[in-house]
């Protein structure tokens, strides 16, 4: 059989086949940050496809420094959440799990409507600057140092809409820990410069992460799906590499693993090549060889035999795709059908939805 067409799990969660969607950047939702109908459709497109699990776009946690877009969706309280109900229930029909990934922006934020601060581990600005498809321009502001008082504040946002995405009919949350967002930037050297329990050694810098990741767990339970998402490059540097390489993955991706998540979900411009070095692991590899927990790989994985190859060298447990599932929302109806996918092409599948602002910025 076909191993990108077994059937697996992910916790308690079993999945029909191992592909998912990549969570992607979009900002279509109210601005109150509820969910609503075009985002159903949107999401149904790929249930009907045929894929296994959808990962949501990043959803802001709180009324204070999460929200890192305009239109972004927010699950802070009962009347979000209760937004999600309709989308998570007609993904559903369709056999296909849905996972809410929760994200902390940090000072990669360029519109937050309950703030003009934004936040981080030191006051250092991002490299790059804001992205202009969502409203922003020019450099990065500069962050204030989150206080250990809001550190906490941010653990209990994390909890709190992990058990609204639980109430909401989610199968499962996916915590943002790539693409130089706030649990990023604890472990990025360049950003964190702190001088208490989270700055410093690297075992520090990802202290915050893991203190979250006990946070949700505590919140929702040992049978409600817990994931992570890491990746070295970041939407404002994404050339990015962890300084010493397969030393950092070994201490970053044993750590994870000695926690209560269920899965580790990675991303790389390319999920097949080396990501450290040539002749180093991938960081799918990587993460599956030192954390021992299930692998999602992401990252330039559209064309099924480069997928296919990584699950049947054990490498990773289940593919995400990104851009490929923009172009095939019905990406594995097709493959297994022996049907080609087509290109993706941003202005003919991105311009003329320049409302609806669907695009994947390597996340």
């Amino acid at each position: 059989m076909d191993p990108l067409y077994n059937i697996g799990k992910l916790g308690k969660v079993e999945l029909k086949n191992r592909y998912l969607v990549a969570p992607m950047t979009r900002v279509s939702a109210e601005t109150d940050g509820q969910a609503n109908e075009r985002m159903e459709k949107y999401y149904e497109r790929y249930a009907e496809g045929g894929f296994g699990a959808i990962i949501t776009e990043g959803i802001y946690l709180d009324k204070s420094y999460s929200q890192g877009y305009h239109n972004q969706p927010g699950i802070t309280d009962v009347k979000q959440m209760e937004a999600w109900k309709p989308i998570v229930e007609t993904v559903h029909q369709h056999g296909t799990k849905m996972i809410a990934q929760l994200m902390h922006a940090g000072s990669q934020a360029q519109g937050n409507r309950f703030t003009d601060e934004t936040v981080a581990p030191s006051s250092i600005r991002p490299k790059g600057e804001q992205l202009p498809f969502y409203g922003g321009s020019g450099p990065y502001k500069e962050p204030k140092e989150i206080t250990v008082n809001e550190i906490a504040d941010v653990k209990k946002a994390f909890a709190n809409a992990a058990i609204l995405s639980k109430e909401a009919g989610f199968d499962g949350i996916e915590i943002h820990g790539a693409n130089g967002y706030l649990l990023d930037q604890f472990l990025t050297d360049y950003l964190n410069h702190r001088q208490d329990q989270y700055g410093g050694s690297l075992e520090n810098r990802l202290q915050f992460s893991l203190e979250i990741i006990e946070a949700v767990r505590e919140a929702v339970g040992e049978d409600f799906m817990v994931g992570i998402r890491i990746s070295q490059g970041k939407v404002a540097d994404q050339e990015h590499k962890w300084p010493n390489g397969e030393k950092d993955a070994y201490t970053i991706f044993s750590m994870l693993g000695k926690t209560t998540l269920d899965y580790i979900h990675v991303t790389d411009g390319d999920g097949a090549a080396p990501s450290f070095g040539v002749g180093t692991k991938t960081m799918a590899k990587a993460a599956k060889d030192f954390s021992g927990l299930p692998v999602i790989a992401n990252g330039g994985l559209g064309e099924p035999d480069k997928a296919r190859k990584l699950i049947n060298q054990g490498e990773a447990d289940y593919i995400s795709l990104g851009t490929s599932a923009l172009a095939n929302p019905d990406a594995p109806n097709r493959i297994s059908n022996h049907m080609p996918l087509k290109e993706f092409n941003a202005k003919e599948i991105l311009m003329p939805q320049a409302q609806i602002k669907d695009i994947e910025l390597k996340e």
